[in-house]
């Protein structure tokens, strides 16, 4: 059986893959990959909040990593970045946020390696539930303003600054 730590690196890898297909052409963005890329971010990020946070936290009596804060505030702005549909300043935003995010994530000390030795008594349950873990449903793009308007706070308390158009672009 694999370890955590390769089985969330091999989603990411994965994940990076549905992503560059869905945004090689610039102009035109592959929705179908998209779309499957989105559904698979969600499902990532929903594997770590439920699964891999709190076996941490549960091993160090209560005491988040130093970066737990960070990575929360990064899988909402990336869930925040999903919900308009997908332009130039959309794909560009999700490309900073990601790229830092899998640092912290796969890095020295990062979350799968300290997952791996807090809570190695409960790394093959995580590992377990996080492949259980079914698709996220996820609703349609939605234009309206305050969509964006939500990306830009999210991005903000993130530590990403963009304004609404320029994720509009």
């Amino acid at each position: 059986m694999k370890n955590l730590y390769s089985f969330f690196e091999q989603d990411h890898r994965r994940l990076e893959d549905l992503f560059k297909r869905a945004t090689a052409d610039p102009e035109k963005i592959d929705m179908e990959a998209y779309g499957e890329f989105r559904k698979g971010i969600l499902r990532h990020i929903a594997m770590e909040e439920k699964f891999v946070f709190p076996a941490i936290l549960s091993s160090r009596g209560g005491i988040p990593l130093h970066i737990t804060r960070q990575l929360r505030f990064e899988h909402g702005a990336i869930a925040s970045l999903l919900v308009p549909p997908p332009g130039k300043g959309i794909i560009e935003s999700l490309r900073k946020v990601i790229a830092h995010h899998h640092q912290l994530e796969e890095g020295m000390g990062g979350l799968y390696e300290s997952c791996e030795r807090y809570a190695e008594a409960e790394a093959a349950s995580v590992l377990e539930k996080s492949q259980g873990l079914p698709e996220v449903p996820v609703l349609p793009h939605n234009p309206a303003p305050i969509a964006y308007e939500a990306a830009v706070r999210t991005l903000a308390r993130a530590g990403y600054v963009v304004t609404e158009s320029e994720l509009r672009s």
